[in-house]
């Protein structure tokens, strides 16, 4: 059984099928949300930043929501192999002890917990990700505005019902509700269009790095709220997930851009800025918000997608996995303090994800276009 799916937009597979697809073609990685699940992508993680983009000299733009953020920040670091290692190891091994009868631990705790070790994790290394010679990184947030500028036990959940209702008119309308704030390293434009939504960016510093990559991970009412970032807007900022969920973002507008003052273009077979968004994700579907997930017509791949290859495992593959699934947020509350039982299953399942590696990197040997699948 095949565990690798590859998918492609017209123009990425386009080029793929007349050039064939070299590290120096890429020229964004996106990074998404969802928790866990995430844990799947860490062998092609070590292998893309470990191994196969040290072929190449381009820069390359990293964009990551939530674990997606964190997942892009540790390809920042010196040693990402051995980062990568130790990311999935503590993701793994996180863990919140409940007292008899506690369904959840409470926001104020996780929240706790978690800066603690974000802050144990790149303690002294912050500088290695800030002036990463080739990767330039942007972390997306989720910023509130009027009822969600302030984390409140009534006016929060209020808010987040006017941004679902919001969301289910329009998505762009939802901006009332929430905006998008990047931070991104020092000088770096964003790697996309912001026509879709409501949008601020924002100079990543070592005064802001690790509120902004834990406010991209604070899931609404399972974190607390990030308030007040250093260099950014004030207010309460929370998961970039609620507004990227699987960064569904106009990649083409701003490779367009680029493309009006270069000399070579990504249909001549130019790399780089020019080139592919190489998404490596644990689904086909690219789901443009969190809200979004229960609204299957805007599952579907648009024109924002076209220079994209996305590399997903097989649906079937992913059933012979343990439970049948890939590892999710649920699973803290199904083996709630047997933290055994969730560490080995879930260690099993990135286990198996070499496989993911070994399909890829046979594929590149010789890039087999009837292999690629439309996205």
């Amino acid at each position: 059984m095949q565990a690798l799916q590859i998918f492609a937009g017209p123009k990425a597979r386009a080029s793929i099928s007349r050039n064939g697809l070299q590290p120096g073609d890429i020229c964004t990685i996106p990074a998404a949300a969802g928790g866990p699940k995430g844990l799947l992508l860490g062998a092609l993680d070590r292998f893309l930043f470990g191994h196969w983009l040290q072929g190449s000299s381009q820069p390359i733009d990293l964009v990551g929501a939530s674990i997606g953020a964190w997942r892009m920040s540790t390809a920042c670091l010196n040693d990402p192999v051995t980062a990568f290692e130790r990311l999935e190891q503590d993701y793994i091994r996180q863990h919140y002890e409940l007292a008899p009868g506690q369904k959840r631990p409470t926001a104020e705790f996780v929240s706790e917990t978690f800066g603690k070790n974000l802050q144990a994790f790149y303690g002294g290394r912050v500088s290695e990700v800030l002036n990463h010679p080739r990767y330039r990184l942007h972390i997306v947030t989720s910023r509130g505005r009027h009822l969600l500028a302030r984390e409140h036990g009534v006016r929060t959940p209020l808010g987040y019902l006017g941004a679902f209702l919001t969301n289910t008119v329009h998505r762009r309308a939802m901006g009332a509700w929430l905006e998008r704030v990047v931070f991104s390293s020092a000088g770096a434009t964003l790697p996309f269009g912001t026509q879709d939504y409501r949008t601020r960016q924002v100079t990543l510093s070592e005064a802001n790095f690790n509120p902004a990559l834990q406010a991209s991970c604070s899931i609404p009412f399972v974190l607390q709220a990030v308030h007040n970032i250093p260099g950014a807007p004030p207010g309460a900022y929370w998961d970039g997930g609620i507004t990227d969920y699987h960064l569904h973002l106009n990649y083409p507008a701003a490779q367009a851009a680029i493309k009006s003052e270069a000399t070579q273009a990504m249909d001549t077979g130019a790399g780089g800025q020019n080139g592919i968004v190489l998404y490596p994700h644990f689904q086909k579907n690219v789901v443009p918000g969190w809200l979004d997930k229960s609204l299957k017509w805007r599952h579907g791949a648009t024109h924002h997608l076209d220079t994209m290859l996305l590399l997903a495992p097989s649906p079937e593959w992913v059933q012979t996995l343990p439970n049948g699934k890939l590892p999710d947020r649920q699973d803290f509350t199904h083996y709630g303090n047997d933290l055994a039982g969730r560490v080995k299953a879930w260690t099993t399942a990135c286990s198996a994800s070499a496989q993911l590696v070994d399909e890829f990197a046979a594929w590149l040997e010789r890039p087999d276009p009837a292999r690629i699948m439309p996205l």
